[in-house]
């Protein structure tokens, strides 16, 4: 996946953490949602700006990054 379609960093925006195109809706705030156990759909539920290709983007970003 390139979840660079997806998945921006902009200084100006959430301090500069990566975000869901468009929105302020952090790569780090989806990974801590699944973590504390919300599904895909209770997240695009609670969240309808988001579409689920954007939370696999978020997934796929993570995944490529060295912690």
């Amino acid at each position: 996946m390139n979840y660079a379609l997806f998945i921006s960093i902009d200084p100006n925006v959430r301090f500069g953490k990566p975000c869901v195109n468009g929105s302020r809706i952090s790569v780090y705030d989806v990974l801590g949602w699944l973590a504390s156990g919300m599904s895909v759909d209770q997240i695009l539920s609670d969240y309808p700006e988001l579409k689920e290709i954007e939370i696999r983007a978020c997934l796929a970003f993570a995944a490529d990054k060295e912690f």
